[in-house]
């Protein structure tokens, strides 16, 4: 597959740590300070997070997906940009918290990983919808050797994702994932040859870009709240959202298109 590759610059001159492509429906973003090993510093966050608000409001844009180099993903949160910071500064500054405006986003994500997704890294992948491993990926949560925790999620997203056990084994002893073991645990869904990671991803976000895009953050937002709530209230609120969809034009095409044995023509509306 070929990608029309647009590189942005910020007003100040200084380039963008990310770099946004657009494929029909599908955006990816990709991880883009390779002298750090997309180490995730404010900037970063800040310009992903600007981006990706703008985009998600986008009836033209029905998937996104997160990926860096061919070598890694991101080797975790920037070292450099934060230990020097006192305890009051990290407060005041309620330090990561800004990540979580990442995760309102309600176009789906699918991170696709190459090589380490560490520490903020893999913490970053928690945070997606789908994760898809190259062979070479290496997934964990290493905080403990500096003397910290996971900062940006991880202690919730990992134990949710993987369980208590494998959660506490990961955290407290610091042990990372190869992309078989981290599929076989549960955190990733598919594990694909290195070289074929990318277009496997930008099939699978084409094929949920291609629904209409009120059911797709709808049954998102469903299986999100799966986490968060009883059994009996999750089906009410399923149930309710189900419902909602009767008022889409794209459920009437959806449901049309079936009974006439042709293909929907989804708008997103």
């Amino acid at each position: 597959m070929k990608y029309e590759i647009q590189s942005f610059t910020l007003k100040k001159g200084k380039p963008m740590s990310i770099l946004i492509e657009k494929n029909h429906r599908v955006v990816t973003i990709r991880l883009n300070r390779p002298k750090a090993r997309n180490a995730l510093n404010t900037q970063l966050l800040s310009e992903l997070v600007s981006v990706l608000q703008e985009l998600d409001q986008s009836p033209e844009v029905g998937c996104f997906i997160i990926t860096g180099s061919d070598t890694v993903f991101s080797a975790g949160a920037d070292i450099k940009e934060m230990r020097s910071k006192s305890y009051h500064q990290m407060v005041q500054e309620d330090y990561f918290s800004k990540w979580e405006q990442f995760t309102t986003l309600r176009t789906p994500k699918i991170a696709a990983i190459c090589g380490p997704a560490l520490g903020g890294g893999c913490e970053l992948a928690l945070m997606c919808d789908i994760i898809f491993a190259a062979e070479n990926a290496l997934m964990g949560l290493p905080e403990i050797t500096l003397g910290v925790i996971p900062g940006i999620g991880g202690t919730q997203r990992l134990t949710k994702a993987v369980g208590k056990a494998k959660a506490m084994d990961m955290i407290l002893t610091g042990k990372h994932l190869s992309a078989f073991e981290a599929e076989k645990a549960g955190l990733v869904s598919r594990v694909c040859p290195t070289e074929q990671l990318l277009d496997e991803a930008i099939t699978a976000a084409s094929v949920i870009a291609g629904y209409g895009k009120f059911a797709t953050t709808s049954a998102k937002e469903a299986v999100d709240q799966a986490q968060e709530m009883s059994l009996k209230d999750g089906i009410l609120f399923e149930r309710r959202i189900f419902h909602a969809l009767f008022a889409t034009e794209d459920q009437k095409e959806g449901m049309s298109a079936f009974i006439e044995k042709r293909s929907p023509q989804f708008r997103g509306y």
